[in-house]
């Protein structure tokens, strides 16, 4: 049994560790330790008090997916409710659909008794999207957002791919082998409104398959969702490699993209062993692990992989 998760997982390991230790599934401990990262206002990057997009308005996105059935739910740009993690289960064990996006993820809630929340950012988060898009534009401008034409390119000038994304990951094995794989994030800082980055979208943020293992990924989304990059470190892994020669081929996979925009990739894994890894772009990056016969997590370096990068505006 183990679970592994991205560094800001560390207000929830412990939570799903002990749903492994009382004999709870994979599932359980995934949702259990992904809740407390959406509630926590400190994490600008998850659920509640989450980045907003370029109008001031949350959308969350979250995936769960059960690695013994290859079952999945998602829901996408989720405006009304800290726990998307929580939704995207009930969509999988609800629904014969995989993902929910917009109004019909908020009716969702709505329909499941989840209760709604009044306001989803608090009034210092109002004050840093503010601050930050006046640094770009004038009062006027500012005024005018929602009723422009052009708001894609304030996107482009506002948006720091370095620093304005982040998401949750946790990777759960229960005592039976069974595995889950979930991510919850609020996406891209600034972004235009109804984006939709990699967290939601199976196979390319998230991925579970208790014959071979699991990766859920952060950073640029747009990236994974390329490269699909969840699902080609489980597919090596199919393929005989192990886990480590998986991530990296999955990670150097990424320089086989063109275009404008490249940035930042980070992933945690497991195979069907239970052993783990993290592999990133960037240095100084970090996981999380914990067993149910370990006191407290280990926070341990991830692997770093050089990977083409660039932002051209013109």
């Amino acid at each position: 049994m183990i679970v592994v998760a991205s560094s800001n997982g560390s207000v929830g390991i412990q939570a799903a560790v002990d749903v492994l230790k009382n004999g709870g599934s994979a599932i359980d401990a995934v949702e259990a330790g992904i809740r407390p990262v959406e509630a926590n206002p400190e994490d600008k990057s998850v659920g509640y008090n989450g980045y907003p997009n370029l109008l001031g308005e949350p959308e969350l996105d979250a995936s769960i997916m059960n690695g013994r059935t290859l079952e999945t739910g998602a829901v996408a740009a989720l405006s009304n409710y800290t726990y998307p993690i929580s939704v995207a289960r009930r969509v999988m064990e609800t629904l014969p659909h995989v993902l929910l996006v917009g109004d019909g993820a908020n009716r969702f809630t709505t329909e499941m008794g989840f209760e709604q929340e009044g306001s989803m950012v608090s009034d210092e988060m109002e004050a840093i999207w503010e601050t930050r898009l006046k640094k770009e534009m004038s009062n006027e401008v500012f005024d005018s957002l929602p009723d422009r034409n052009d708001l894609h390119e304030w996107v482009r000038l506002t948006t720091d791919p370095r620093r304005t994304y982040g998401t949750t990951n946790l990777i759960a094995m229960d005592k039976n082998g069974n595995i889950c794989s979930g991510v919850s994030t609020s996406g891209w800082a600034w972004k235009f409104p109804g984006r939709v980055g990699d967290s939601p979208i199976i196979g390319a943020g998230n991925y579970a398959d208790n014959r071979y293992g699991a990766a859920t990924c952060t950073g640029m989304g747009e990236m994974a969702i390329r490269a699909s990059t969840a699902h080609s470190i489980v597919f090596y892994m199919k393929m005989g490699y192990d886990l480590q020669k998986a991530c990296r081929e999955a990670m150097l996979d990424l320089n086989d993209l063109g275009g404008k925009y490249l940035s930042v990739m980070n992933f945690v894994a497991i195979d069907k062993d239970g052993n783990h890894a993290g592999y990133s772009t960037q240095e100084g990056r970090t996981y999380i692990y914990q067993t149910p016969d370990m006191a407290h997590f280990e926070e341990v370096s991830r692997t770093i992989v050089d990977v083409n990068q660039t932002w051209k505006l013109d």
